[in-house]
Formats: C-alpha cells, sequence, structure tokens
C-alpha cells in the first residue's frame, strides 16, 4: 500500500466511531467527573447532624474536619473503647452505636470493613429512619453485599485519597486532599449527590478536587491496587530483593539501605511528577538498569497473576476469604506478622531506624 493509503487509512480510523470519545477514552473505561469548591454547597450538610461511627485515625480526621467546619458531630463507640477518653478529650459527645444512630441525620461508618455486617446489622439497621443516610469510605462492605442497607434510606461514599493524618493536615493546611464520592441508594431528599458534595467540603476535599466513581469501581481497584503494587507487590519485592543480596554475602546493613530505606526518595518522585519524573531525575545509569531490568523482575507471568488476582476482587472470592479471617480470629495476619517481626530485614531494621531517627520526633 502506497504511504498517502496508509494515511487516509489512519485519518479515517482516527475519525471513525473506533475512537470516538463519548465520555470515554481509547480503551472504553469511562472518563470520570471531577468537582471543585464551586460545585458543592456546605451548608446542606451543615443542616444536619453526624454520628462517626469508629474513632481511628480516618474517623477522628473527618470528625474533626466535620466539627471545624460547622457541622454538629457525635461518635458512636462500644462502652469498653479506648477511644472514647481520645473523642472527650477533644470535645465530642460519645455514645453507643445505636443512640448515635437515633440522635443523628448521616452515620459516617468509619470501623474496620470485616466488622460492618455485625454491628450494621445489630446496632445500627433496627434504629433507621427514612432521613437517615449511611456515609462510606470504602465501598467494600456495600459492593460485596456485608451491609445490605434498607431501600428507603440514602447510602453515598466519600473516600478522601489520604490516611486520616493527610486528611487532617489537608484541612489546617486548607489545601484539602482529593476525594472519591459515590452514590449507591439515593436519600430521602433526593439530593444524595450534593450531599456526598456536601461532606467532601466539609472536609476540605473541594480544595483539592473530587471525583466521581461507583462503590464497585472504588472497591476493586482500591483492593486491586492494595495487592498488586502498594502493599502485596512492595513487600514482596523488598522483602525478596533483602534476601538475594544477604544470602550473596553482601552485608543486612547495606541490603537494607539499598532494597528498603532509599525507597522513599523514589516514590516521593512518582509522587509529584509520575513515571516520567523518575526517569528524568535518577542517573543515567540506574535509567538504563530500569530499562533492562524491568522485564526480567515483572515478566508477562506477572501481569498475568495480576489479572487473575483481579479476577479473585471481581467474583467475590477475596472477600469472602476476608471474612472467614476474621472469623478465624485473624490467624493467617497473626502469623505472618510474627514472620515479618522475626525477619532479618526487621531485625536490621529496628537497629538503623533507631541511629537514624533519634533526633527525629
Amino acid at each position: 500500500m502506497h504511504h498517502h493509503k496508509w494515511v487516509a487509512l489512519v485519518l479515517k480510523l482516527l475519525n471513525s466511531s473506533f475512537f470516538s470519545y463519548n465520555g470515554n477514552n481509547f480503551y472504553g473505561n469511562k472518563v470520570m467527573n471531577f468537582y471543585y469548591q464551586k460545585d458543592c454547597n456546605l451548608a446542606l450538610i451543615q443542616q444536619k447532624k453526624v454520628a462517626v461511627i469508629g474513632f481511628g485515625s480516618q474517623g477522628r480526621a473527618h470528625a474533626q474536619n466535620l466539627k471545624d467546619s460547622g457541622i454538629e458531630v457525635i461518635i458512636g463507640l462500644y462502652p469498653e473503647s479506648k477511644s472514647i477518653t481520645i473523642a472527650k478529650s477533644l470535645g465530642f459527645e460519645v455514645y453507643n452505636v445505636s443512640q448515635c444512630v437515633q440522635k443523628s441525620d448521616l452515620i459516617v461508618m468509619m470501623i474496620p470493613d470485616e466488622l460492618h455486617q455485625e454491628i450494621f446489622e445489630r446496632d445500627i439497621k433496627p434504629f433507621l429512619q427514612s432521613h437517615h443516610t449511611l456515609v462510606f469510605c470504602h465501598g467494600f462492605s456495600i459492593h460485596f453485599k456485608l451491609v445490605l442497607p434498607p431501600e428507603n434510606i440514602g447510602v453515598i461514599m466519600v473516600a478522601p485519597k489520604a490516611q486520616g493524618k493527610g486528611v487532617r493536615d489537608g484541612f489546617l493546611k486548607d489545601n484539602g486532599v482529593p476525594a472519591l464520592i459515590a452514590v449507591h441508594q439515593e436519600n430521602q431528599e433526593n439530593n444524595a449527590k450534593d450531599l456526598a458534595l456536601s461532606y467532601a467540603a466539609a472536609i476540605k476535599a473541594d480544595k483539592s478536587f473530587i471525583m466521581e466513581t461507583t462503590f464497585k469501581l472504588e472497591a476493586e481497584s482500591d483492593l486491586f491496587g492494595e495487592q498488586t503494587v502498594l502493599c502485596g507487590g512492595l513487600k514482596a519485592l523488598v522483602k525478596n530483593a533483602f534476601e538475594v543480596l544477604v544470602e550473596s554475602g553482601f552485608p543486612k546493613e547495606l541490603a537494607y539501605f539499598e532494597c528498603l530505606h532509599e525507597l522513599k526518595l523514589v516514590v516521593d518522585l512518582l509522587y509529584q511528577g509520575g513515571l516520567e519524573s523518575l526517569h528524568k531525575n535518577i542517573s543515567n545509569t540506574a535509567e538504563y538498569g530500569m530499562i533492562i531490568s524491568q522485564d526480567h523482575i515483572v515478566p508477562q507471568t506477572t501481569k498475568q497473576a495480576m489479572q487473575e488476582l483481579l479476577r479473585q476482587i471481581q467474583n467475590g472470592s477475596f472477600a469472602k476469604d476476608f471474612v472467614l479471617e476474621k472469623q478465624s480470629g485473624y490467624l493467617r495476619m497473626q502469623a505472618e506478622r510474627k514472620n515479618i517481626h522475626d525477619h532479618p530485614i526487621e531485625q536490621i531494621g529496628r537497629d538503623l531506624r533507631q541511629k537514624i531517627f533519634k533526633n527525629k520526633s
């Protein structure tokens, strides 16, 4: 085929429905909607009474941010909770969970995912009224049907993309952190999405940006990211690389620095500027080493393993296994925590971290 015919064919394809945009990218993935301060009405949530169930890192950050945004907030905890004293010292009224439900309009689930089902069935569901809206910061228990809310109440998600400390720091610095919102069920006032945006504004996510998604997409992508990169993949890479160096006769201290400690420098580059920043800001030696090694370290079989993990997440296998793990008293998790505590990377790491951070608060 002549050159000009190739060009004509490419232009035809680009203008065809095969590459049409219509809210999707070229893979067929739906493009997310973005919202900002101008799209949020803070007054909506300021008219509501909010019960935050749980007072861990994320729950505390949400509760403090909401309170500082002029919203009446109460905390729901079980009677023996160690967090009661902390919550009261920060100026919150604390009640048991069922009392909180009866005193509030919004119920914010800030307890661990695997506890949602039991606490919802026992302490929340019997007291729900049509004016209530349930708020989640993760789609797990709704998407995998651990929690089945009555059809006449609102169910929304507001999920800041940061740990609790980051959510609070972003609020105090007045720049917020990005957040996801989603609506699973419409509320009585038929304004669930606006209420989710209002809640996001109350924790100052609107000072950054807010993305609209679904409970399904958030739950599945969040689990996938944790398992393949952020936690499962990262831990396996670090641990195996450390073991290879030590087994080859290198000092443990050197192996620790090269395979774990310096990771923060690289992650900071990725966080600020993406993969391109990594190429631009490392040495030529490191960049060439990255290029020739990447397919050896993560071959096609690793991508296939990732696809299998995604299948197990999407078909509910992981959720079922995790519920069984909780019912067993977290036996596998406890065993793995002990294994990593006793591993040479942590034995040398504890000593080195004491030296590195001795003068830092």
